[in-house]
């Protein structure tokens, strides 16, 4: 795992915020990192973790060369405490009170390596209240010198107590063009980047996601679709509906969120404006018009809202496909 700074996409007036703090040793002991999912909140709170710990004490960021260190790198550090919601059995993930206890049990201790721990908690607003009673009373009384960094991408579902004793850190959404540059060091092809990046609103983790999952095979079909509208007869209409149903319910839910996002850009198109989610698609959405009036997206975007509740249900998938389908082919 990379630990230095430079190895952080973006955030950088939020990192030379926290290496200020750390070297004139106003380092508050509680942080929560808040903003949305996939933005690099836990990537900085572990370079943030290392920099705590490194043996280079006052230093702008962790020195990568020292025992601490090297240890952190590894995943052995005895001072650093990672805390995650977990799942037992069919249950949601959450972190719960015994989670806490274990850790107040580890912290207990003195220091091992470093002359300070850190407890880093991602996923916090997954607490449940007795877990956050008892991490309340963890920051408000800590057993020795240590640090806590709380992430969340949900802040409003903390304990107004828990974020009154956090100084609060919020991560801003990467450019689209730096989020672009950047995801072909990550394996993105690059002709595929400037999509990516257009759709993931300034997330990275959400670009790797859309990426991994097929998101842009998604995407084509659904634009498929409304090119096929015209044309569609009812043995084809069989076959869309078959294929559909096929698929994962999530991966369903995407193409029906690609979908609405396509329609929503050609009423963009159709008052005239220019933010469009899918820009590289633009010429194909304003050749589309002419075969599709305002008014039939409209009804094209209340039926499709229709249909993404119904598939929440134990419905039958198939049928409410053909359903949505035969309606939005109706050009009436």
């Amino acid at each position: 795992m990379d630990i230095q700074w430079e190895s952080i996409l973006g955030h950088e007036r939020t990192i030379r915020q926290l290496r200020r703090l750390w070297q004139e040793g106003r380092m508050p002991h509680a942080m929560l990192f808040c903003g949305a999912e996939g933005i690099g909140k836990r990537r900085t709170a572990l370079s943030l973790a290392a920099m705590l710990l490194c043996e280079a004490d006052g230093a702008e960021g962790p020195c990568g060369r020292c025992e601490s260190c090297a240890a952190f790198q590894a995943g052995t550090h005895p001072d650093f405490y990672l805390v995650e919601p977990e799942s037992r059995g069919k249950s949601a993930k959450s972190i719960k009170i015994e989670q806490i206890r274990e850790l107040q049990t580890r912290i207990a201790w003195a220091p091992k390596l470093s002359p300070r721990r850190v407890i880093l908690m991602d996923g916090v607003e997954l607490m449940n209240e007795a877990a956050a009673n008892s991490l309340l009373k963890t920051i408000e009384e800590p057993p020795g010198p240590m640090f806590f960094i709380l992430v969340t991408s949900t802040p409003a579902a903390l304990l107004d107590t828990i974020r009154s004793r956090c100084m609060r850190v919020e991560f801003g959404m990467l450019p689209q063009q730096e989020l672009a540059r950047a995801l072909p060091g990550h394996g993105i092809p690059a002709e595929q980047a400037p999509v990516l990046a257009s759709l993931s609103d300034g997330s990275l983790g959400r670009a790797l996601q859309l990426y991994a999952d097929g998101g842009l095979e998604l995407r084509a079909d659904a634009a498929g679709l409304l090119r096929e509208l015209s044309d569609m007869d009812m043995d084809r209409l069989w076959k869309r509906a078959r294929a559909l149903s096929e698929l994962p319910r999530e991966k369903l839910a995407d193409w029906c969120m690609y979908l609405s996002m396509l329609l929503r850009d050609m009423l963009v198109l159709y008052s005239g404006g220019q933010q469009l989610y899918h820009q590289d698609l633009a010429g194909q959405l304003a050749r589309l018009l002419p075969q599709l009036p305002e008014s039939r997206v409209f009804s094209m975007l209340a039926l499709l809202r229709r249909l993404q509740k119904r598939l929440e249900s134990n419905a039958n998938v198939r049928l409410l496909l053909e359903s949505f389908l035969i309606q939005i082919i109706d050009k009436e």
